[in-house]
Parts: structure tokens; sequence; C-alpha cells
């Protein structure tokens, strides 16, 4: 038999075998489609949980307090080590300034800092700090570093806003990953035990093929393509369930969070990347489930 031939008779005996048991069949695709559907309902809220993050993060300063006594010169070139040491960009504000902006944080009593017989808050320098150093030990060593420089009087980054904030997404991740790695492991098993089904329905057809001399990459090769059809199919049926989700749920969604998440939570749900990978991921799901499935038939 040519290599076309026998290509034929694998596309045509997977596809055969889909319409001999469709129950069976129905059930692992609708597995594997609920399982990709939550993936990708997770991919989605990590993206929206990176942009936060990335937001919130963006608003991470850290406020050198200065020497009431140091001159404009040695400001502007304590400023100038700052951003060389930091990577970031700093701005003077001024002690009027930041009694004005006190005042109006405090809303109807910052009235009462006008009754003040002199302005208490020294100058300070708001440094915004690179991306990249925005993590918890990087912002402690360089508070440290700016403590011991000339005519700096205090630093203060809100280090416990940013070690909780960090936190927070460590343990999202970490939780994303091992509800994945669950998911993931029980799709495989209710995918393989399910064709498991199919197989045995077939078992007449592959001891018939045994007899006649066939290989048990022959007898495996159907059993695989159908898995990777049915990946394909949980893939295409949920990708149909996100687009229905962002359609239906996802303005709704957008205006409860559109405060937290800003206009990243105007993208579409589905988008290509998302749709190539939950592809790729529902056929690796199905091959493997087939494998599993088809293995341990033939060892039996």
């Amino acid at each position: 038999m040519s290599a076309l031939a026998k290509v034929s008779y694998f596309w045509r005996s997977a596809a055969g075998g889909l319409k001999h048991s469709p129950f069976v069949h129905f059930i692992a695709i609708t597995t594997i489609a609920i399982a990709l559907f939550a993936a990708g309902l997770a991919r989605t809220a990590g993206r929206a949980l990176d942009g936060l993050l990335a937001s919130l993060g963006g608003e991470v300063e850290v406020t050198v307090y200065l020497a009431p006594e140091l001159s404009p010169n040695q400001v502007e070139a304590l400023r100038t080590q700052l951003e060389s040491i930091s990577g970031g960009h700093a701005v003077l504000v001024r002690p009027d300034e930041a009694l004005k902006r006190l005042a109006h944080e405090l809303g109807d009593l910052g009235d009462a800092l006008s009754q003040l017989p002199e302005n208490p808050l020294p100058p300070s320098l708001e440094l915004t700090v690179a991306p990249e150093r925005r993590t918890p030990e990087l912002l402690e060593g360089l508070s440290r570093q700016v403590q011991t420089m000339k005519g700096v009087t205090g630093v203060d980054y809100g280090r416990e806003a940013v070690e909780r904030l960090t936190a927070i997404a460590r343990a999202l991740r970490f939780g994303g990953l091992v509800a994945f790695a669950v998911v993931l492991f029980a799709t495989i098993i209710i995918v393989s035990a399910t064709l498991q089904l199919a197989i045995y329905a077939r078992r007449e057809e592959i001891e018939i093929q045994k007899l006649v001399g066939a290989t048990d990459r022959f007898v495996k090769a159907p059993f695989l393509i159908e898995g990777l059809l049915q990946g394909m199919l949980g893939a295409l049926v949920a990708l149909a369930g996100l687009w229905t989700f962002g359609r239906l749920v996802g303005p709704t969604l957008t205006s409860l969070f559109s405060f937290l998440l800003g206009p990243t939570s105007s993208e579409p749900l589905v988008r290509p990347a998302l749709a190539l990978e939950l592809v790729v991921a529902g056929s690796v799901l199905g091959l493997v489930g087939s494998f599993i499935a088809v293995g341990r038939f033939l060892r039996v």
C-alpha cells in the first residue's frame, strides 16, 4: 500500500470512527471544549491582570525628601544623580506645591492648612522608577542607596503597597498554573477513557487487522487522527463559546471593571493569537488522550 493510500485510509477510518460512536466522541469533544473555554477565560483574565499590574506599577514612585538649605544647583545635581542610578525620571516638588497638593487631597479639611504659621513640608524629588526596577528588592536597595546621599533627609516608596501588590500577582499566577494543571490532567484522563470505549467498540476490526499482519503503528494511526479531530473540534467549540461570551457578557464586564482595567478591557475576547493557542492545545490534548487510550488497549 502506497503512502498516499495509507494516509487516505487513516483519515477515512478516523472519520468513520467519529460516525460509529457519536455519543462517546461528543463527550470527549465537550470535555475538551469546556477545558479550553476555561483556559481561554483564564488567559484573558491573566492578560487583564498584567495590564492592571502594569498600570498600578506605573504609579510607583520614590519620594526623596530634601534638606531645605540645599541650593538650586545642589538640587539639580541631586536630581541628575537620581535619574542616573535609577534609570527613571525625577521631578522637583517645591514646598508650596506639596502643600497645595495635600490641601486638595484633604478636600474640605484642607482649609485648615491655610492657618499654619509656616509650611512644614520640605522640598522633594518624585522619582518614577524604570519598570524593571519596581520589584520590592530593587526598590529597597535603591532606597538605601539614596538615603546615604548628601542632602537627602528621607525616602519613601510605599514599601507595603509594592510588596502586597507583588505578592498578590505571584499568588494569582501560581493559583492559575495549579488550576490549569489540574484541569489539563482531568481532561486527558476523561478523553482517554472515552476513546477507550470507542476503541473497545471496534475491537473486532482491530483484531482482524492484527491477524492479517497490521503493525501497531498502522492500528494506532486512525485513532490518533480521531483524537486530533476531537481536539480541533473541541477548540472550535471553545472559540465559539468565548466569542459568544464576549458578545453577550463582555460589554457588561467592561462597564463594571473599566475603572480598573482601563482601555485594555475593550479588547476583543477572541484574538488570533488566543485562537491559535487553543487550537494547538486542543490538538495536543486529543492526541495525548488518544495515544494513552490506544496504547492501553494494545497492551491488553
